[in-house]
């Protein structure tokens, strides 16, 4: 393999990586990682198959490793704990009338959940693809697809409803005018 099939890739790994972790230093790292350890373990790939692929199940796993590793839940600081320069999102208090916040919304989606939810959408995967490189079976990927898109859309409209006037909104899925063009489904 030469290290210039790596370069493309990069932007998508990026991309996911700080979806994943929501922290800018942390899908820095994450990326780092996920190349050298594609480097130093390159004969592993096989010429010919999805190289995009292959560098996506290396992140998954690397990332479910940091999880796994990661102090107990009660150690955890909330994000609205820290300063919001460590946050590596928007500062949710700049503005007041977009509470609304699609990055906040996606971390409280359970981490399997989102993996798939941000490997069809945002890096635009087939359903196959993301069964290969989270290495589930097919029925899982749209299960698990399936139950993000509704809890994201719950989240999200939870979000507008607190930014809004308690008499505006029923704040559920039911009383949704009309479904967010960014959840249809692309597949």
């Amino acid at each position: 393999m030469d290290a210039r099939q790596l370069a493309p890739h990069i932007p998508g790994l990026r991309r996911y990586a700080r979806a994943l972790t929501g922290n800018a230093w942390a899908a820095d790292d994450l990326v780092q990682d996920t190349l050298e350890r594609a480097c130093s373990k390159w004969r592993l790939w096989v010429a010919g198959s999805d190289l995009r692929a292959w560098l996506f199940a290396i992140m998954h796993n690397l990332f479910a490793s940091q999880v796994r590793r990661a102090p107990p839940p009660h150690a955890a600081v909330s994000l609205d704990e820290l300063p919001p320069e460590q946050q590596g999102g928007v500062d949710p208090g700049r503005d007041h009338g977009v509470r609304l916040d699609l990055q906040r919304c996606l971390l409280q989606l359970p981490e399997e959940q989102r993996a798939v939810l941000l490997l069809v959408t945002l890096e635009d995967l087939s359903y196959a693809e993301v069964a290969k490189v989270l290495g589930i079976p097919l029925g899982t990927v749209m299960s698990r697809l399936s139950r993000a898109r509704v809890r994201l859309q719950e989240l999200l409209d939870g979000a507008a409803v607190a930014g809004t006037s308690a008499g505006t909104s029923t704040g559920t899925l039911a009383g949704s005018a009309a479904p967010r063009p960014g959840l249809r489904r692309l597949k």
